[in-house]
């Protein structure tokens, strides 16, 4: 059983920076596709971006491309997500997750956080 808690988040304005981190504990990190997912107040889940579980390849939506970066550090049991000139379409609670396959779909992990609040003030 893998547990996940996120961190970093807040209120932000336009253009600013924000860095997300997820601690996991309890399982074999560096054998999991770790994710960001978010979701706005009466909106779906939506993929935000993923990491390969040792870091080597990464995938995002395009909605983020050139603004959010992965990482991970296997060390640390850590994964993050640095967000720069953040939009205020990008307010949601965002959710770090954890699952042994890939994919952009929620359902592809068995793993979540509790999720962090981001708000980004126009």
């Amino acid at each position: 059983q893998v547990q996940l808690v996120e961190s970093g988040g807040g209120l932000v304005q336009a253009g600013g920076s924000l860095r997300l981190s997820c601690a996991a504990s309890g399982g074999a990190f560096s054998s999991y596709t770790m994710a960001w997912f978010r979701q706005a107040p009466g909106k779906a889940r939506d993929f935000v971006t993923a990491i390969s579980p040792r870091g080597s390849r990464t995938r995002y939506a395009d909605s983020v491309k050139g603004r959010f970066t992965i990482s991970r550090d296997n060390a640390k049991n850590t994964v993050y997500l640095q967000m720069n000139s953040l939009k205020p379409e990008d307010t949601a609670v965002y959710y770090c997750a954890a699952s042994i396959w890939a994919g952009q779909f929620p359902s592809a992990y068995d793993y979540w956080g509790q999720g962090t609040q981001v708000t980004v003030s126009s």
